[in-house]
């Protein structure tokens, strides 16, 4: 199972290796990211492999949510069925 972590913020030193500690924590495996700065608004979707979780997907994003909030961050965690859905025709 995979999911979509997606981050959007102002751009500062350190927030590709703060998301990825938090997915090394839970055992959520990065699969692909892509990122890009915009003048100075960081944007990134990755996605995590989450087959081997070692917490619940809940936790792992209240994990995610409490970096975003600590760092005014928006950071979304979205099961891959879910994403993929929503962008069904």
């Amino acid at each position: 199972m995979k999911t979509v972590v997606s981050v959007i913020g102002k751009d500062a030193v350190g927030i590709i290796s703060k998301v990825s500690a938090v997915c090394a924590e839970c055992n959520a495996n990065i699969v692909d990211i892509t990122q890009s700065v915009l003048q100075d608004m960081f944007v990134m979707v990755m996605l995590t492999e989450i087959g081997g979780l070692n917490c619940s997907f809940t936790e792992f994003s209240d994990k995610m949510k409490a970096l975003g909030a600590d760092k005014k961050l928006d950071i979304r965690v979205m099961h891959e069925d879910i994403f993929n859905s929503m962008h069904r025709i």
